[in-house]
Formats: C-alpha cells, sequence, structure tokens
C-alpha cells in the first residue's frame, strides 16, 4: 500500500515539473521586445523565473521520493 502512495506522488511530482516547464515556455515564447529591452524585470521574465523555481522544485519532491521508494523496496 505505501509504494502504491509512492508511485502515485511521484507521477504527481512529475505532472507537475512537466506543466510548470510547459508553461515557462509559453512565457518565454510571449515575451515581446518591449520586454527584453525595458528597465527592470517585465512581468514575462517574473513568470518565466517563478516557472523554473516550480518546476526544480517539483522535480527536487519526485527525486526524493524515487529515493525514499528505493531505500523501502532493499
Amino acid at each position: 500500500m505505501g509504494n502504491i502512495l509512492l508511485v502515485i506522488l511521484i507521477i504527481a511530482a512529475v505532472i507537475g515539473a512537466v506543466v510548470a516547464l510547459i508553461r515557462g515556455i509559453i512565457a518565454f515564447l510571449q515575451a515581446t521586445e518591449a520586454d527584453l529591452k525595458g528597465v527592470g524585470p517585465s512581468a514575462s521574465g517574473v513568470k518565466q523565473n517563478k516557472m523554473m523555481m516550480a518546476r526544480v522544485g517539483f522535480q527536487a519532491i519526485a527525486v526524493l521520493l524515487v529515493a525514499l521508494l528505493m531505500l523501502l523496496n532493499r
């Protein structure tokens, strides 16, 4: 039962990472030339950074859960 829960959590973390990656790519593609030449961080740049940090967080959670699953199934 515990393994099934861990696998479900791993799948959820992977889906979260993929969604954050796609949202970050969309924000990157929507950046305009004015955003790139403007002073200070643009709204697009802030969203790209937030999505990158979310993706890294989801990936870290997935890696930790996989390590936990491997430790429990030695």
